[in-house]
């Protein structure tokens, strides 16, 4: 063929669109394989990895070995990554069909085509754009996988098993830390209260000596105004006392007067 391969992408006669396998005689028909291969074209080779594990076909399994041997010629023989690349192109030919012949009745006999195809893949590298997409979004789930052939589920959950033991021990160290951190605000009110209950203690014993002082003070003062009280009583007593002997002057000198009167009052009859 003198043209350009258009199923395999290339539109220029002569021109590689990229790494190829092919899978030659597959005992299986070229509808069937195209059936399946019509899920991964245009996908990376993870993704196309992954639909083609868990696709119910027969055939599905022929066409993920050609997908691996694809991305193990682009990662051998032309240095490429395999996290870079996708599913360019993938198509099936017809290949030789085997005639056979089941009897039948009145003498008559049925042909059993047995069909077989070529089915081939091609990889080539992602743009920079969409290299960028994917990385990202790897990123996000977790991690890449390892060179050469797609990660498979067994890879995949070993990753996400370390993931899970790395959060583990993440929240354990940050449980330890934590328990650290309330031990010492524990030891930090506990010193705190015995500060509080120290100090608590001096003023209760300044405030019991204080009342004491206060009693003494109180003592004295009621002792000296009991002496006020006796100055006061003995100073009433000396006034009554003189009060009483100037009564007792008056009464004597009224009785004077009036015996002088009488007196008087004889002589002058």
């Amino acid at each position: 063929m003198t043209g350009p391969k258009l199923n395999e992408k290339s539109f220029v006669a002569g021109e590689r669109s990229g790494t190829k396998a092919t899978a030659r005689y597959v005992r299986t028909s070229a509808s069937r394989a195209r059936a399946v291969l019509d899920l991964i074209r245009g996908l990376d080779v993870r993704s196309a990895d992954e639909v083609l594990q868990f696709t119910d076909r027969h055939v599905a399994r022929d066409i993920r070995k050609v997908l691996a041997s694809a991305v193990a010629n682009a990662v051998n023989n032309d240095d490429q990554d395999a996290e870079e690349l996708y599913v360019v192109a993938c198509f099936a030919d017809e290949g030789p069909t085997l005639r056979r012949f089941r009897p039948r009745a009145r003498g008559r006999a049925t042909r059993i085509n047995k069909r077989s195809c070529h089915i081939t893949v091609i990889v080539a590298r992602m743009s920079d754009d969409r290299i960028a997409v994917i990385q990202a979004r790897q990123e996000r789930a977790g991690g890449t996988g390892g060179r050469g052939r797609p990660q498979s589920s067994s890879a995949s959950r070993r990753a996400r098993v370390e993931r899970s033991r790395q959060q583990a021990a993440d929240t354990t160290d940050t449980t330890d830390t934590t328990e650290e951190v309330l031990d010492a605000e524990i030891v930090d009110d506990e010193t705190t209260e015995t500060v509080d209950n120290d100090a608590v203690a001096s003023e209760d014993t300044e405030s019991a000596e204080a009342p004491e002082a206060e009693v003494d003070e109180s003592t004295d003062a009621t002792g000296a105004a009991a002496e006020d009280v006796e100055a006061t009583e003995d100073t009433t007593d000396e006034t009554t006392d003189a009060t009483a002997g100037a009564e007792g002057s008056a009464s004597d000198e009224a009785q004077s007067d009036e015996e002088n009167q009488r007196a008087d009052e004889e002589d002058t009859k």
